[in-house]
């Protein structure tokens, strides 16, 4: 999918139509100390003194293959105004496989 690399867009802070320079946001990991991966590691015995490792206590198989994977991200595009200098997300992806800026 090729994108443009501006492109005249609404700006909600400028409260009207700007020109936009288009940027893909990068991918972050999860975060350790957020309350819901503590959650998960308590539920998994790791953050308490007792139980095993739960799914962590297994030896890994070889030969797994995760089934029904999708092929294509959604992509999350950035939109930034070039007037007010302020950036703002894309509403809803679009499925594509691969994604170009010309």
């Amino acid at each position: 999918m090729k994108i443009p690399k501006t492109m005249n867009r609404y700006c909600p802070f400028c409260k009207k139509h700007t020109v936009h320079t288009v940027s893909q946001a990068k991918k972050k990991g999860r975060s350790a100390l957020t309350y819901g991966a503590k959650q998960r590691a308590r539920k998994r015995g790791r953050a308490r003194g007792y139980g095993g490792m739960g799914r962590y206590s297994k030896p890994a198989i070889s030969a797994w293959k995760m089934t029904g994977k999708k092929v294509s991200k959604k992509t999350d595009l950035r939109y930034s105004c070039k007037e007010c200098k302020k950036t703002h997300m894309q509403k809803s992806g679009i499925r594509a496989k691969k994604v170009e800026f010309k």
